[in-house]
């Protein structure tokens, strides 16, 4: 009798068990990696906006600006104005809401905009693109919270 080639109806099963085991641990690893990764840009992204805003305010004396302003107010900058002063990206410029979040963060700034500001960088979705909610002010110092408000005040250092 031929002996016939191939895989038994067990092997695979035990094949199949295996890899669905390590997927069942990687998965979890690779979405806390990306949450991650996502906190990590919305770090960059807050110093980014802090040292827009502090040029911002040396190059037009007594003003803060909006996010708006701190862009090119375009795909490209043409032209540096109060308006469009073109310290940061586009992208971070228009990431103002979740739909419009850069790396899975949205981006606020507040505040009387004469005296101070108040930016504030938050998850578009709490849990899965980001835990924490970070924020900063004209001293630069950067703070976060676990929960979805975040102030300079109450708030732990970053």
């Amino acid at each position: 009798m031929k002996k016939q080639k191939g895989f038994s109806l067990i092997e695979l099963l035990i094949v199949v068990a295996i890899i669905l085991i390590v997927s069942a641990i990687a998965v979890p690893a690779f979405i806390r990696s990306k949450i991650a990764a996502n906190e990590a840009s919305a770090v960059a992204s807050l110093n980014t906006i802090n040292v827009g805003e502090t040029t911002y305010n040396n190059t037009y004396p007594g003003a803060y600006a909006t996010l708006a302003q701190l862009g090119p107010g375009g795909a490209t900058c043409s032209v540096a104005s109060s308006t469009n002063a073109c310290l940061i990206d586009n992208t971070l410029a228009n990431a103002s809401s979740a739909a419009t979040a850069k790396s899975g963060y949205y981006f606020t700034i507040g505040g009387d905009l004469v005296t101070g500001y108040t930016s504030l960088a938050q998850p578009a979705v709490q849990g899965s693109t980001g835990n924490r909610t970070f924020c900063s002010d004209q001293t630069m110092v950067l703070f976060y919270d676990t929960s979805s408000t975040c102030t300079t005040t109450g708030s732990n250092p970053l």
